[in-house]
């Protein structure tokens, strides 16, 4: 039962680091294109705003539906 338990929670485990990966993620470009790290000039200026914007809104999106449990388990819709 102990070993049933330990490779159910596997998946789980690591659907959950690859989570704060990704928010980690999200929310550090947004934060480098804020910051110009990419090095934007002249009429693309904008994108890096928008950009920046979007991820760090995103990152914190996922960062919410990640730590709350909203997102769906894909083993249990099939």
């Amino acid at each position: 039962m102990d070993n049933q338990k330990k490779t159910s929670s596997t998946p789980q485990v690591m659907r959950n680091v690859f989570g704060v990966i990704m928010i980690i993620v999200y929310i550090g470009m947004g934060v480098l294109l804020m910051l110009n790290y990419f090095d934007f000039t002249g009429s693309w200026a904008w994108l890096r705003w928008v950009g920046g914007v979007l991820f760090i809104v995103y990152g914190f999106w996922r960062a919410y539906r990640q730590f709350k449990g909203i997102d769906p388990d894909i083993t249990t819709r099939y």
